[in-house]
C-alpha cells in the first residue's frame, strides 16, 4: 500500500496560530491574510444528482455547526479585536459540493464508501474558499471524501457576536489521509456503555476524522452482544436485561458510525478473556474462576475457552461467524492476547484432548485458530489479532491478517519483520486508562498496569515508523488509541477519552512526526467545540493559558 509523505502546514505567525482550528490539520493549505464571513442565508447544496440521503443529512449537520457552534476565537477578548474587520468583510454565500467521479451512474452513499476496505476507501477532497467570489466549492471523488471535507470547512469559522467569519481568506486544501486506518477502541464489557454514549463518541470521533470503531465488546467479566443463533450468551452473560447490545441496536450503532465515515471492527476475543461464556456453556471453559485469578489470567475473573476440544472449537467457529455475519465491515478481531498457559495446564479436559490428539498446546491453539480464522474468511472478513499471536505463539497466520500492536511500541518491528500488516496501539503511548491508579482491591500502594498517565503530547509524539525499515513502512495501515474500561463508565467517558483520543487522529491522519507547540492552540479551539456540541471533553489548561498561546509552555 502507497502511504503519502507528510506536508507540512505553513505557520507564519501569531495570528496563524490563533486563526486556525482544523483538526486534524490539512497535507496542504494556503491562505491568505483577509477576512470574510458567511451570509446570513448561507447554505450548502450538493450540484449533482442522486445525492444519497446520508451526505444530505451530512449536509444539514455541517450548517447546524456553523450557526450554533459559536466558537470564539482563542484570544484575550474572544475576537473583540476582529470586529471591525468582520464588519467589512464580504460575504460568502454557499459552498458548492462537486463529485469529480461522477457518472451516470448513482454514487455510492457514505456509509458503503465508509465499509469498504481500507486499500478501496478514498477520503480525499479539496477545498477552496475563495475571496472574490461569493461561492465556496468542495471537490472529492467519492461521498466520503466530501463528508471530509465538510468536516474540515465547519471548523475554518469562528463566530463573534452573531458574526460567523475568518481571518485568513482565500484558503485553498488539498487533503487526503496517510494513513487509513485512524481508529478509537471501546471496552464495553467491563462496564457498559449504552448507545447513547457509543453514538456520541462516534461524534467525536467523526469530527477528527477517525474512520474505525474497534469495539471490543466482550470480555471475561460480560457478555452484552446479542448474537444471531447465541442468544444464551448475552442472556446469561450480561449484567442485566438492560446493559445489553440487541441486534438493533447493533445496526443502529453500525448505520449511525457509517453515516459519519466510521467503520465497524468489532471484537470477541478468543480464546482468552472468555471466562463468562461458562454462564451458558460452562462445558468450553477451562480455569473457571479458578483462585488465585492471578495464576490463571491477567485480571479476575479466570476461565478460557478450551482450545484443545474440537466441540469447543467449532462451537467458537460458529459463535464468531455467526457475530461477523451481521457486519459489512471487511474486518473482524479474534484477539488472542493474553493466552495463560496454567489455566490448560491445570485443566484435566484439556490435558486429556491433548494427549488423545497426539498435540501439544501450540499445536491445538493453531488447529483453534485456523478453524476460527477460516470462518471468518469464508464470509470474506480478514482476521484481526493482537501481537501475541505472531510474537509468542507458533501460529500460522494468513497473510492478510492484521496485527494489533499493545504491550510496546518497540514490538512493531518484530511483528514488520514477519511482514504482517500493522495496526499501531501501543500502551506506552496510546492506552487512555493509564495512571489512574490501581483498581484492584485490598492494594492500598496499587498502580495501573500501564503507568504512567499518556497525555495528549505522549500520544502527539509518536512516529509511526519508529524502528521500521523503509520497506516496512507500508506495512503501517495506522493507528488507535484505547479506552479499557475497568475504571470508566457512562459517567467519565468524554472526559477520559476527549480530547485526547483526538491526538491520535492527527498522527495518522497527517502521518505524524508534528509540532505539539503548533498544534496546541488548535486542539484547544477543538475541544471548545466539542463541548458546544455537547461532548464533554475536559480542558487541556487554565482557560488563561487557552487564550494566551505558548504562555504556559515550560520554557515560556
Amino acid at each position: 500500500m502507497h502511504i503519502s509523505l507528510f506536508c507540512s502546514l505553513i505557520v507564519t505567525s501569531t495570528l496563524h496560530l490563533t486563526a486556525f482550528a482544523l483538526w486534524p490539520k490539512p497535507r496542504s493549505l494556503i491562505t491568505g491574510s483577509f477576512a470574510i464571513r458567511l451570509s446570513s442565508d448561507f447554505y450548502i447544496s450538493a450540484v449533482f444528482p442522486s445525492v444519497p440521503q446520508d451526505l444530505n443529512s451530512a449536509i444539514s449537520r455541517t450548517q447546524s455547526f456553523l450557526q450554533n457552534d459559536k466558537l470564539g476565537r482563542l484570544v484575550v477578548g474572544r475576537g473583540s479585536s476582529d470586529a471591525s474587520a468582520v464588519r467589512a468583510a464580504p460575504e460568502l454565500n454557499s459552498l458548492a459540493l462537486i463529485l469529480s467521479s461522477n457518472g451516470f451512474d448513482a454514487p455510492d452513499s457514505i456509509i458503503k464508501e465508509s465499509q469498504k476496505s481500507l486499500k478501496e476507501r478514498d477520503e480525499s477532497y479539496s477545498l477552496t474558499v475563495p475571496l472574490g467570489s461569493s461561492q465556496a466549492t468542495l471537490r472529492a471523488n467519492t461521498t466520503l471524501g466530501l463528508f471530509r471535507g465538510l468536516t474540515t470547512f465547519s471548523q475554518l469559522w469562528y463566530d463573534y457576536e452573531g458574526d460567523t467569519y475568518t481571518l485568513v481568506a482565500p484558503i485553498k486544501i488539498e487533503d487526503s489521509p496517510a494513513f487509513p486506518y485512524r481508529g478509537f477502541m471501546l471496552d464495553t464489557a467491563r462496564n457498559f456503555f449504552p448507545v447513547s454514549d457509543v453514538k456520541r463518541t462516534l461524534d467525536a470521533m467523526s469530527w477528527a476524522k477517525i474512520n474505525t470503531f474497534h469495539w471490543h465488546v466482550t470480555d471475561s467479566q460480560s457478555f452484552p452482544l446479542q448474537v444471531p443463533g447465541f442468544l444464551e450468551l448475552s442472556q446469561a452473560g450480561a449484567y442485566s436485561n438492560n446493559s445489553v447490545y440487541s441486534l438493533d441496536d447493533v445496526q443502529d450503532i453500525v448505520s449511525y458510525a457509517g453515516e459519519r465515515g466510521i467503520d465497524v471492527l468489532m471484537e470477541i476475543d478468543t480464546p482468552g478473556h472468555s471466562s463468562i461464556i461458562a454462564a451458558s456453556h460452562p462445558e468450553h471453559i477451562a480455569c473457571f474462576e479458578e483462585s488465585p485469578w492471578s495464576t490463571f489470567a491477567g485480571e479476575p475473573p479466570a476461565g478460557q475457552l478450551r482450545l484443545a476440544s474440537s466441540s469447543t472449537t467449532n462451537f467458537t467457529a460458529s459463535l464468531l461467524a455467526a457475530a461477523a455475519s451481521v457486519l459489512p465491515s471487511s474486518m473482524f478481531s479474534t484477539g488472542g492476547d493474553e493466552i495463560n498457559t496454567n489455566c490448560y495446564a491445570d485443566d484435566t479436559q484439556t490435558q486429556a484432548e491433548l494427549n488423545a490428539t497426539g498435540r501439544t498446546l501450540e499445536q491445538a491453539l493453531n488447529v483453534f485458530t485456523q478453524a476460527t480464522h477460516g470462518a471468518l474468511r469464508q464470509l470474506g472478513k480478514a482476521p484481526v489479532v493482537w501481537e501475541e499471536m505472531v510474537l509468542e505463539h507458533n501460529v500460522t497466520l494468513g497473510n492478510d491478517t492484521v496485527v494489533m500492536i499493545w504491550i510496546s511500541s518497540q514490538d512493531a518491528a518484530a511483528v514488520a519483520a514477519k511482514g504482517f500488516q500493522i495496526v499501531q496501539s501501543p500502551s506506552d503511548y496510546f492506552y487512555l486508562d493509564c495512571g489512574g491508579g490501581g483498581w484492584l482491591g485490598d492494594d492500598v500502594l496499587g498502580n495501573s498496569s500501564c503507568d504512567p498517565f499518556k497525555s495528549w503530547q505522549k500520544a502527539y509524539s509518536f512516529d509511526p515508523f519508529n524502528n521500521l525499515t523503509i520497506e516496512q513502512r507500508s506495512l503501517v495501515l495506522g493507528g488507535q488509541q484505547l479506552l479499557w474500561a475497568e475504571q470508566s463508565g457512562p459517567e467519565n467517558l468524554d472526559s477520559i477519552a476527549w480530547p485526547r483520543a483526538a491526538a491520535s487522529a492527527e498522527v495518522f491522519w497527517t502521518g505524524g512526526t508534528l509540532n505539539g507547540t503548533e498544534a496546541l492552540p488548535r486542539l484547544h479551539a477543538h475541544r471548545f467545540r466539542m463541548v458546544n456540541r455537547g461532548v464533554r471533553a475536559i480542558p487541556l489548561q487554565p482557560e488563561w493559558c487557552a487564550l494566551r498561546p505558548d504562555a504556559c509552555d515550560a520554557t515560556s
